[in-house]
């Protein structure tokens, strides 16, 4: 009986490998410049004699490049470690950007009331309505006609965090003001209300760790559809400048040379950007299984 209890608490073996996958990939983005075996910032470690090498693995494969060479003559391992490090970034700081302000206004939201909630909810009905792919791409649009090259050069992971965080915060908004409002008719709530205690402190310390649990599900779900949205734009050339190329961009250039024979150029970073997706939903699903009160009770 023991046994068959652990058992079921357990997850399954595609979570435990789907989170050794998302771990190993999280060491590569950390240590990447450690790894890589060249800087594709540097263009100075260009080399022209050394582009479109297929992998090591094909006929004419050179064993320097594991993975083959691009157009530019760098090493496609260097250039998907890197390529990988931002998208991972940019999908998570967007992710924690959206997830504290519709946090913050959710909770407000749902504690208030009234005119603050309807004007919330108002603002999130009216953002819902337009795909988030369409929405980044107008602020990232409007930020490269109002910034110069090197400026934008500087600000445009941010840029792409925003873009993408803005119509994101909206599930995390109404989350957590769905369950805010519950919390507020429980007792405790209305405890610390009679003694004084001010909005923030309770909304802080006593609301906030019983609606962590939604948040962080919502977070890693969401987390899968950032990268991609951030892939999405890259490809488009609304993301990232090709100096700092994430996996996006990578597929983008590769996918001009797919049919003249050069398939690695795009292949081995969209099969990195699939795996990296894929391993965060499947965590996400199983989260959010985990979580639901519904399974839990049985």
């Amino acid at each position: 009986m023991a046994t068959q209890t652990l058992m079921r608490r357990l997850p399954p073996v595609s979570v435990m490998i789907a989170g050794l996958v998302l771990a190993i990939m999280l060491v590569l983005v950390v240590f990447a410049p450690l790894i890589a075996p060249m800087d594709p910032r540097d263009v100075s470690s260009y080399s022209l004699i050394d582009m479109e090498i297929p992998p090591a693995f094909m006929d004419g494969g050179d064993p320097r490049f594991l993975l083959g060479t691009d157009n530019q003559g760098r090493d496609l391992v260097s250039v998907i470690l890197f390529g990988l490090r931002i998208s991972v970034v940019i999908g998570l700081g967007a992710v924690l950007f959206a997830a504290a302000l519709g946090v913050i206004l959710g909770l407000i939201a749902g504690f208030f009331g009234g005119l603050v909630d309807g004007v919330v909810m108002r603002i999130a009905d009216v953002l819902v309505s337009f795909p988030t792919i369409l929405v980044a791409l107008l602020i990232s649009g409007i930020a490269r006609a109002q910034l110069s090259a090197d400026t934008m050069l500087t600000w445009a992971p941010l840029v792409l965090i925003f873009s993408i965080a803005v119509n994101e915060w909206v599930q995390y908004a109404r989350t957590v003001r769905a369950s805010t409002m519950v919390e507020v008719a429980r007792d405790y709530v209305r405890a610390a209300k009679v003694i004084g205690l001010p909005a923030g402190r309770i909304m802080g310390r006593h609301i906030l760790p019983n609606v962590m649990s939604s948040v962080m599900v919502i977070a890693t779900i969401n987390l899968a559809g950032a990268i991609l949205t951030e892939a999405t734009l890259s490809f488009l050339g609304a993301g990232m400048p090709p100096t700092y190329p994430s996996l996006g961009t990578l597929i983008r250039i590769g996918n001009q040379f797919l049919f003249s024979g050069l398939w690695w150029i795009a292949v081995m970073p969209a099969a990195v950007l699939v795996v990296l997706v894929l391993a965060v939903n499947v965590i996400g699903d199983y989260l959010r299984d985990r979580f639901n009160p519904k399974l839990m009770a049985r």
